[in-house]
């Protein structure tokens, strides 16, 4: 068949028109699945599942205009239509794809539209129950130069929990501004994108150690979970894996 039948019998059967339409509404599609899906936080395989089969889904959805149209009696294949009634349900048919067009293109522009709106993006974003933020831990020892072991006992706990994969950890860099302030909890997980909190404190006694610790739900302000730790210097680095697992449990 020549080329250019080919290209003039694609547009007759509106193979195009089906081909953008069917472009939008997956791209719409699948900008609402991203958005919408970790609201209720569903896992990303779903969110790559709508995806493929979008992309599998669009060369069936090709081939249903280029042979079956739908008339009002039904669907039927366009080679048992006369031509003359075959170009009047192919027109009705190529109107209601443009509605589609239309109509999804705005849906898009709408959504476009929101995204860009400050309240929307202040809001609008969902927040993780499972996402923390390990805000600098106090020193409690009378030594100033302690401060340094109480950094290193937050440090090593945010490593340990950034290690753990189902959990969404804040970095050092964007909680150390807190370590002189504490402010108000539930403006700070804000700022920081996260649900809950832990801060703790660390007194330093000659070769003893005293590590207070406490989960916080922000936007409630409810103790999740509290343990202090009493150990000797030499055996104080298993504390963190005990502080890290014991998170995690609580989320």
């Amino acid at each position: 068949m020549n080329p250019t039948n080919i290209l003039t019998e694609l547009k007759r059967r509106n193979v195009y028109r089906a081909a953008i339409a069917y472009g939008v509404v997956a791209w719409f599609l699948t900008q609402l699945t991203t958005q919408v899906f970790p609201f209720f936080e569903v896992p990303n395989s779903a969110v790559r599942f709508v995806v493929i089969a979008l992309a599998v889904g669009f060369p069936i959805a090709m081939l249903l205009p280029w042979v079956y149209e739908f008339t009002p009696e039904g669907v039927v294949r366009t080679e048992d239509l006369d031509p003359v009634q075959a170009r009047s349900v192919q027109r009705r048919s190529g109107r209601l794809l443009d509605f589609i067009i239309i109509g999804a293109l705005l849906l898009v522009i709408a959504m476009l539209i929101v995204g860009r709106l400050p309240s929307y993006t202040q809001t609008g974003e969902s927040i993780s129950q499972k996402s923390i933020a390990v805000l600098p831990f106090e020193n409690l020892s009378r030594d100033p130069d302690n401060a340094y072991f109480a950094t290193g006992i937050q440090d090593e706990i945010l490593t340990r929990l950034a290690k753990i994969g189902a959990l969404k950890v804040i970095s050092h860099t964007s909680t150390q501004q807190y370590a002189a302030r504490r402010g108000n909890l539930p403006e700070i997980a804000h700022q920081l994108g996260v649900a809950n909190i832990l801060e703790g404190s660390v007194q330093k006694a000659a070769d003893q150690v005293h590590i207070n610790v406490q989960l916080i739900r922000a936007a409630t302000g409810e103790h999740l979970w509290a343990e202090s730790y009493d150990r000797k210097l030499e055996t104080i680095f298993g504390v963190e894996a005990e502080v890290a697992t014991a998170v995690a449990d609580a989320l």
